[in-house]
């Protein structure tokens, strides 16, 4: 019996299937004695991943993005798969969907079930995929089709895979779409992507995933984009289908906390191999390689006090068109040793079920110098700051508005930033946290004049901004800068890094010449912990962490006072991130710098700022100092978020109640009456339906928008 037809005539999949049929499988490899199997042989694990390696051949030599990895996962099982960016995690998951190109050389073996996926024919991989295996993408808006409806992606796979009438795959999608707790289903099947909030394409995402039943979910990096309130429902979603249908799970992240509150076992990747393997909470609790060591003290963390700075872990990793013969990670390890050098160490076992790829590991645990962070870290007081003012915004709003049409319904406006006060004191951090939507971009953008108020005045060192001159303006441009959240989009991709930093010191007549602009660059590289030799590279050929160092050069070139940080580290690793902070503390106190720190992580937000100002969909609802508002917070919103952050510790997290944050927040289009907050509020009352609250003073130097407190 022929297959039922598709909905549409898919062009893009018998592209996809030409492209990737030419992928070149070698014959398999001797596979190595798996040291992570400690479980019993009747206990056949679903997936297996035995020697796996992946190859690209490009211009400049063979980038051996996998390296002879294998690992294991059972039914039910959730295993996460950990590391840093270009380590080999979201290749090894393509590895396992037969989706990668064609430049790919891949061997070894992955059995699901027993059967040898790199040996299927197209068409049996093709059947496997969406049926047996599904995966959840990074980002929605680009894995799902934005010229097809939701009702139509959803349906598709019922009908090729499960033989569904289009009634019958109309009706399964619809129940699915409740099950991921999308409201209004038979309305959002007519609805295409971009008419729905990030939350619900990646709840669709989901919907998708589970329409077939699989018996194994690949999610990769499924929340590295939502807030911290999103990320907590996203996840405990998957979480509990997963266990309601036995479904395995790989769960691809660099977010420990993440990996400590739904993992069971975690496979640590570094520089294309695995370094460490082990059951979630015993890794946590006793890290057995260096690296793993280095990840967990990286991590800002809300149940321990502040320390001076973050620990991090120094260097990049190594190029894998040429890694270095011995440990990779010996040339950033401060245990290594000449023999480190000498031979790639293999995956050995420590204890049951937990295995380490490091010489001196029955060495160093032994004596405590891979153990957990100590939680008797010092706490340090707010820094004392200059008494000056130097930004003072009074009664500020950013409204937007929006045309007609079949989409908004009818003209209306986005009140962005609505009616906020607030001052900045010369030499602080002010963190600006809630989630995307809120306004806190649109503040900052605000404030640079990069958009136009709406009513509202800002002072700026006693400069009215909103009355200000061109004269007064460009002298401005000079004291403020922003940077920005991704900088390989702000970055030119034409100009080297050198051009990048001059351009601004030759425009604004900074440097008398190019010899003289050529000295200032090379300052600004050492500035910020580049050499001198990266000037003749383009944006691509530097890391993320690189790219984000460029961009804070770029904003000290103008000499600044105040500098608008937005997002700075949320697209890095834990221990890239934690480079970036330190080198922004430090900047801080050698320049005197003052920020506007703008960030959904709420454990990075404790650690830089001084005070802390928490906005919901246009409003601050809390302003505090920073020990304050985190060890005692006021607003039902505010404790929301502070409970939904997760804590890189199994131990903790598996006790922790489940964060309780319903919804998403309300349409910037129409808006609820009285308190934005209180339909995701359980002590909502009438009169918060009624009325909207005031940002007050309810002790010193605290303020809170919530007629409760």
């Amino acid at each position: 019996m022929d297959p039922p037809k598709p909905l549409y005539d898919n062009v893009a999949r018998r592209l996809f299937r030409a492209a990737f049929s030419s992928v070149q499988i070698m014959d398999p490899l001797a596979v190595l004695s798996s040291a992570n199997e400690a479980r019993p042989a009747q206990a056949a694990p679903l997936l297996a991943v035995e020697d796996l390696h992946v190859h690209f051949a490009s211009a400049r030599g063979v980038v051996r993005a996998v390296d002879g990895v294998s690992w294991s996962i059972h039914a039910g099982e959730t295993v996460a798969l950990v590391g840093e960016s270009g380590c080999g995690k979201s290749v090894s998951a393509l590895a396992l969907m037969r989706l990668l190109p064609q430049s790919a050389r891949v061997a070894g073996r992955i059995l699901f079930e027993r059967r040898e996926l790199l040996a299927l024919a197209e068409d049996d991989m093709r059947a496997l995929r969406g049926r047996e295996i599904a995966m959840i993408f990074q980002e929605p808006m680009t894995a799902l089709n934005p010229v097809l409806s939701l009702g139509l992606q959803l349906m598709e796979p019922l009908i090729i895979h499960l033989g569904l009438s289009q009634g019958m795959a109309r009706k399964r999608a619809v129940e699915l779409l409740e099950r991921v707790g999308i409201p209004d289903p038979e309305r959002r099947l007519g609805q295409f992507p971009h008419q729905l909030s990030g939350g619900m394409r990646q709840r669709a995402m989901i919907a998708i995933a589970l329409a077939c039943h699989p018996k194994l979910i690949i999610a990769d990096e499924p929340t590295t984009a939502l807030d911290v309130t999103l990320q907590a429902q996203i996840l405990q979603l998957i979480r509990d289908l997963s266990r309601e249908r036995g479904i395995a799970m790989l769960m691809i992240t660099h977010n420990l906390g993440i990996v400590a509150r739904y993992a069971d076992r975690v496979n640590i990747m570094y520089a294309a191999r695995l370094a460490e393997h082990g059951p979630a909470q015993a890794l946590f609790a006793q890290p057995f390689h260096p690296y793993t060591a280095g990840l967990l003290r990286s991590v800002p963390r809300l149940d321990r006090p502040r320390g001076e700075v973050l620990e991090t872990i120094e260097g990049a990793p190594p190029d894998l068109r040429s890694p270095p013969p011995g440990c990779r990670f010996a040339p950033r390890c401060a245990f290594r040793l000449e023999a480190c050098q000498a031979r790639l160490p293999d995956l050995e076992p420590i204890a049951p079920d937990h295995s380490s790829a490091c010489i001196r590991t029955r060495e160093l645990v032994p004596a405590g110098a891979l153990g957990a962070p100590s939680a008797a870290l010092p706490s340090i007081s707010v820094k004392t700051v200059a008494s000056r003012k130097l930004v003072q915004v009074r009664g500020l709003k950013t409204h937007f508005k929006t045309g007609g049409g079949w989409f908004t319904g009818s003209a209306g406006v986005v009140r962005a930033v609505d009616d906020v006060s607030f001052d900045i004191q010369a030499g602080e951090t002010l963190g600006l946290v809630g989630e995307s939507g809120c306004g806190k971009t649109t503040l900052g953008r605000t404030l640079l004049r990069l958009e136009r108020e709406t009513a509202g005045s800002i002072h700026y060192d006693g400069i009215e901004l909103t009355r200000a001159s061109q004269g007064e303006l460009r002298q401005y441009r000079h004291r403020a800068q922003a940077v920005f959240q991704d900088p390989y989009s702000s970055l030119n991709p034409r100009m080297t890094v050198g051009e990048i930093l001059a351009e601004p010191l030759l425009v604004h007549r900074l440097a008398s010449g190019r010899r003289e602009a050529r000295v200032r660059v090379a300052e600004l590289l050492e500035q910020v912990g580049l050499f001198e030799h990266m000037v003749e590279r383009y944006p691509h050929q530097l890391s993320g962490g690189q790219r984000q160092r460029v961009g804070i050069a770029r904003a000290l070139a103008m000499q600044p006072e105040f500098i608008v940080c937005d997002e700075p580290v949320s697209a890095l690793d834990v221990s890239i991130q934690a480079q970036i902070i330190n080198l922004l503390e430090r900047l801080q106190r050698e320049l005197r710098l003052t920020y506007l720190f703008i960030a959904h992580d709420l454990a990075v937000v404790r650690h830089i700022s001084d005070r802390v100002a928490v906005m919901y969909r246009g409003r601050f609802v809390e302003l505090a100092d920073r020990d304050s508002l985190y060890g005692d917070p006021l607003h039902p919103y505010t404790r929301a978020l502070l409970e939904a952050v997760p804590i890189p510790d199994p131990a903790i997290e598996r006790a922790r109640a489940r964060p309780r944050l319903p919804g998403e927040a309300p349409s910037p289009h129409h808006p609820p009456q009285g308190c934005l907050f209180q339909p995701r509020c359980s002590f909502a009352s009438d009169e918060c339906r009624r009325k909207a609250p005031e940002l007050r003073e309810v002790k010193p130097g605290h303020f809170v928008a919530c007629i409760n407190v």
